[in-house]
């Protein structure tokens, strides 16, 4: 389906460094543009560069008081907790700003190439950092890439458009920033607040005229279950939409192996979610698709295969699941890590679902997720609740 694809990346994007003992750690992306490489996968999209964000470019979103903040924390290494740096989650560092108005500039350079035509779809696996808060970070967040990207695009005269989060974490600094803002619709499939961080996503957010909308699942919930929430709720708001570009973030914490929350997903339902996605953006936003990575802390088994699954879905060439991940990759996994690399890009699931057409079930937990979200936002779109 893809026409042109292009792949923001520069080696200083690795700089967003929380330190040695810190979850979000950059080797999850060096591991991933390797393997990306090492399967031919970079020969077919185009690979370029970016620059870090402006304090012009960054003040669409976060306060002019919360960059300085940033900056003294960046020149200082000192903590600045009213900055929200400083924390166990969001460690100050010398070099934080750069670092982090470097990711934000990747996904405004996605957000550049999409607009101005010179990509249909483009990625920034560093980024989506969906956290952060106009004047805080949060949850590994600094700035919000996400939504910079939205801001940005709504000021080149964008009508609408449709953010859909697949990151086990609510999305919750791209929701606030776009609460009360109709031209954007904010889908976020996550794991309950109720059992997981940031405690908001429940279905009764809903924002300006319904479009923000949160599916909150139970934790446990599988590629199965996963997969049949995300077709009853986002292909149906997407096609009454009808947003003019599409931006996805796309956090692969949401797997089995993930040790910070509780789904149960396989990389193979992660890679029919990216697929889902792609047909969406030709569907119902004319091709343009801005996307972004995520969370991801099992660093060499889930994060470098789903994220290469997602750049060659964004390609136009999926990967077999069975494709052998390549020796060469292993060595240096093994070399750069110390673990045990995955010898192929699939777990050896086949992600099937039972669609919501056929009926729902009151007594399944995920049926009543779903429903309670369909229930909360489809009348406000003009769409039949029920199946």
């Amino acid at each position: 389906m893809s026409r042109s694809a292009r792949v923001i990346w520069d080696d200083a994007l690795t700089s967003y460094n929380f330190g040695p003992s810190h979850p979000l750690a950059p080797v999850r992306v060096e591991l991933t543009m390797a393997l990306a490489r090492a399967l031919g996968v970079l020969d077919k999209v185009e690979v370029v560069g970016c620059e870090p964000a402006t304090d012009a470019e960054l003040a669409m979103v976060h306060t002019g008081d919360y960059i300085e903040a940033v900056k003294g924390v960046s020149a200082s290494g000192r903590p600045d907790l009213g900055a929200g740096l400083g924390t166990v989650d969001n460690p100050a560092f010398q070099g934080v700003h750069e670092a982090s108005a470097l990711i934000a500039g990747a996904s405004l350079a996605a957000a550049r190439a999409v607009w101005e035509g010179t990509a249909e779809h483009a990625v920034n696996v560093a980024g989506g950092l969906h956290h952060a808060m106009p004047s805080t970070a949060s949850g590994f967040c600094v700035y919000n890439d996400p939504a910079l990207a939205i801001a940005w695009l709504l000021r080149q005269g964008v009508d609408r458009i449709a953010y859909v989060d697949v990151d086990v974490h609510h999305g919750d600094g791209v929701q606030a920033t776009f609460y009360d803002d109709p031209r954007v619709l904010t889908i976020s499939l996550h794991e309950s607040p109720r059992t997981l961080f940031p405690g908001t996503g429940f279905p009764e957010e809903t924002g300006a005229e319904g479009t923000s909308v949160n599916v909150a699942l139970p934790a446990g919930t599988g590629d199965s279950g996963w997969l049949r929430a995300f077709h009853a709720v986002v292909p149906p708001l997407l096609r009454e939409f009808r947003p003019e570009i599409l931006v996805t973030q796309h956090g692969c914490d949401s797997h089995a192996l993930d040790p910070l929350a509780n789904l149960m997903l396989s990389v193979d339902g992660q890679r029919a979610a990216y697929a889902a996605l792609h047909r969406l953006a030709h569907e119902t936003a004319g091709g343009r698709w801005i996307a972004t990575g995520g969370g991801g802390y099992e660093l060499v088994q889930v994060v470098p295969r789903a994220w290469t699954h997602l750049i060659a879905e964004l390609a136009g060439h999926p990967i077999d699941p069975a494709t052998p991940t390549g020796e060469n990759w292993r060595r240096f996994v093994r070399e750069r890590t110390g673990e045990t690399p995955p010898l192929t890009m699939t777990d050896g699931r086949n992600p099937e679902f039972r669609d919501i057409s056929g009926g729902y079930d009151p007594s399944d937990p995920i049926d009543r997720a779903l429903m309670a979200t369909r229930h909360a936002v489809f009348p406000l779109h003009g769409l039949d609740p029920m199946p």
